[in-house]
C-alpha cells in the first residue's frame, strides 16, 4: 500500500520539530543565537518564494518590507510599552497591508521593470527612515535593550519550567514563529491558491484564461510575501535589539534573493539550507580570506560554484534523490 504523499513530509517535520527543541542543549549560547538568525531568515525566505518562487514576481525590495516591521516593533515598545511578542502579529498586519498597496500599481509590471520598482524601494528606504527622525530615530536608530518589554533582556524567563537567557529565549521564539509560518505556508501552496499563483508564474496568459484573476493573485501574493518580511523584521528587531537605517541595509534584500535561488525556487523544501547559507556565508568567507576585500570575492565564488553544481537549488538536489529512491 502507497503511503499519501503528504506522509514523508510530515515525518520530516515532526523530526525537524524535535532536532530544533533539543539543538540549544548541545550547543552554545552565541551559536544559538546565530542559529535564530537562521530561523529569522527563514520567515523572510519564505515570503519571498510566495511571492518569486511560486507567482514568479521577482522582488528586489524585501529589506524594506523587513524594516517596517522592524521599526512597527521598535516604535510600538519604546512609544507605547506594547510587549515584544505582541508587536509581532501587528507587524506582519502593518507590513502585509503596505505590500498589498504596492502590489495594485506592480500589476503593470513584470521581470527586471518590477525588480527594478521593488529595488527603488530597498535604496529609498533608509533616507525616508532618516527623513522622519521624530518618528523613527532618524540615524541614531531605537535602542531597545534594557527595555522591560523585550523579554529576558534584564533577568532570564522561564518556560515550560525551563529557564531561558536572552539568546536561548531569542532561538525558540524565531524557530517556533518560523515553523508555525512555513506550516502555514505550506497549507496554502499546496491547495488551489498555490495552484493559481503556480499557474501565474507559469503562464499568465493561459492561467487568464483558466479563470484565475491576475490581479487578485498578484496582490495577495505581495501582501502574503510583505507580511512574512514583516514578521522577519519583527524578529530581527528584537535579535539585534537595536534599529536604525544600517540595520536594514540595500544588501539584506539581495541576500534574501539569493537564499531563496540557493534554497530552490517554488519549493519550501531547501529554505532552511538558503538561510543557513546567507547567515555562515560571511563567516565561512572570513576564514578562508584574512585579506580586505577578499571575502566578498569568496563569497561571490561560492555561490557561482553552488550554482553550478545545483542549478535548481537544495529543492532540485531533493527531487533527484527521491526519483533515485523511487527507482
Amino acid at each position: 500500500m502507497r503511503l499519501p504523499r503528504w506522509v514523508p513530509a510530515a515525518a520530516a517535520f515532526v523530526v525537524l520539530v524535535v532536532v530544533v527543541a533539543v539543538l540549544p542543549s548541545f550547543v552554545s549560547s552565541f551559536r544559538a543565537q546565530q542559529l535564530a538568525y537562521v530561523g529569522i531568515y527563514l520567515v523572510a525566505l519564505i515570503g519571498l518564494n510566495i511571492l518569486t518562487g511560486y507567482t514568479g514576481q521577482i522582488s528586489l525590495g524585501h529589506g524594506a518590507f523587513m524594516a517596517v516591521g522592524g521599526y512597527t516593533t521598535a516604535i510600538l515598545m519604546t512609544d507605547h510599552g506594547v510587549k515584544d511578542v505582541w508587536t509581532i502579529p501587528i507587524a506582519a498586519v502593518l507590513t502585509g497591508v503596505v505590500g498589498f498597496l504596492f502590489g495594485i500599481p506592480a500589476l503593470r509590471l513584470s521581470g527586471l521593470y518590477l525588480a527594478l520598482a521593488t529595488f527603488a524601494i530597498a535604496v529609498s528606504t533608509p533616507g525616508i527612515i532618516k527623513r522622519f527622525e521624530g518618528f523613527t530615530g532618524g540615524g541614531s536608530g531605537i535602542n531597545l535593550f534594557g527595555t522591560p518589554e523585550l523579554t529576558a533582556s534584564i533577568t532570564p524567563v522561564t518556560v515550560l519550567g525551563k529557564e531561558l537567557v536572552f539568546n536561548d529565549w531569542l532561538y525558540y521564539l524565531s524557530w517556533t514563529v518560523a515553523l508555525v509560518g512555513y506550516v502555514l505556508a505550506w497549507l496554502l501552496l499546496r491547495g488551489r491558491t498555490g495552484l493559481a499563483l503556480r499557474s501565474v508564474r507559469d503562464s499568465e496568459t493561459a492561467a487568464q484564461s483558466s479563470g484565475v484573476s491576475l490581479p487578485r493573485y498578484k496582490t495577495l501574493a505581495f501582501g502574503l510575501s510583505a507580511a512574512y518580511a514583516g514578521v522577519a523584521g519583527s524578529l530581527f528587531a528584537i535579535a539585534t535589539t537595536f534599529v536604525n537605517p544600517d540595520t536594514f541595509p540595500i544588501a539584506l534584500s539581495i541576500l534574501l534573493l539569493v537564499g531563496v535561488v540557493v534554497g530552490g525556487l517554488g519549493s519550501l523544501v531547501g529554505l532552511i539550507a538558503g538561510a543557513v547559507f546567507i547567515q555562515f556565508l560571511p563567516d565561512w568567507s572570513q576564514r578562508v580570506s584574512q585579506s580586505p576585500g577578499a571575502p566578498s570575492v569568496v563569497s561571490g565564488v561560492l555561490l557561482i560554484a553552488l550554482m553550478f553544481v545545483l542549478p535548481m537549488g537544495v529543492a532540485g538536489l531533493v527531487a533527484r534523490l527521491r526519483a533515485l529512491t523511487k527507482r
